[in-house]
């Protein structure tokens, strides 16, 4: 059992942050705080004790805030063992496998899955009610890029034999709020999708604050990188990249999406 908080601070990278909380203990892991004060006050409104920090990866737009709450809080900051010299002041290396508890209820696995940087983690809760919390790797409707030390070979990797393979009642809990864009990148790449065209509509009533939640269920017919033996994505790739050929492998579709989405 455990509590999510999401917290929209409002700033130009449109970060998401969220607090992790055991309903027995108050304990609570904080994830890619960059707005520590926001994260603070979230944990102080509803009574959560922050005793973990997690950096999904070592950019600063997720690990800036590192330092003002650990100042405030004591806390030990858990990242991945080969981002951890560049984040510095990491007390926990973590690992393919490794379980991040908090207090007596929550466990949640650690996914190693490099793509948008090489060293990069998302944690996996499982249960009735799965969740990932996914950094910049998977976006709702999206892909992260690969422009800061990444690599989109392993981007696709790491979709197809790790995220894909999740339950499709997973719910989605990314680094930033993109919805509405990848969305419309989807449905520049796949005019026909129905799914996309009521997402979109969906969206428009919510703001960013309070952005919907998709699961990889949603995921799988909403978000462009799981389609990509779509008919009509080969096509219209096909009329971008004449070069392909008709019947493209699902790495080859993958990685000419993640450069058309570059410069989209």
């Amino acid at each position: 059992r455990m509590i999510i908080e999401r917290i929209w601070p409002d700033n130009a990278y449109r970060n998401f942050h969220y607090l992790i909380a055991c309903p027995e203990s108050g304990e609570a892991l904080a994830i890619d705080p960059l707005d520590w004060q926001a994260c603070l006050d979230a944990a102080r409104e509803h009574g959560f004790e922050i005793t973990q920090i997690l950096n999904t990866h070592e950019h600063r737009d997720h690990t800036g805030g590192n330092a003002g709450l650990v100042n405030a809080t004591g806390a030990r900051v858990l990242a991945h063992a080969g981002a951890a010299t560049r984040i510095g002041g990491v007390d926990v290396g973590l690992g393919k496998g490794d379980v991040v508890r908090v207090g007596h209820t929550v466990e949640l696995e650690c996914l190693d899955t490099p793509g948008h940087t090489k060293a990069h983690v998302c944690l996996l809760a499982h249960g009735d009610e799965p969740a990932l919390f996914c950094g910049d790797t998977l976006f709702n409707a999206g892909a992260g890029n690969c422009h800061n030390g990444g690599q989109p070979e392993l981007l696709y990797e790491t979709f197809a034999e790790q995220l894909a393979q999740l339950p499709d009642r997973t719910r989605i809990y990314p680094g930033h709020e993109y919805l509405t864009n990848n969305l419309a990148f989807t449905l520049d790449r796949e005019p026909d999708n129905a799914d996309v065209a009521a997402w979109q509509a969906r969206a428009a009533h919510h703001s960013a604050a309070d952005t919907p939640l998709t699961t990889l269920g949603d995921e799988k017919r909403i978000n462009t990188f799981f389609r990509l033996q779509n008919p009509t994505i080969i096509a219209r790739l096909r009329e971008r990249f004449p070069d392909l050929n008709e019947h493209p492998d699902a790495q080859t579709v993958f990685l000419k999406l993640r450069e058309l989405r570059n410069t989209w």
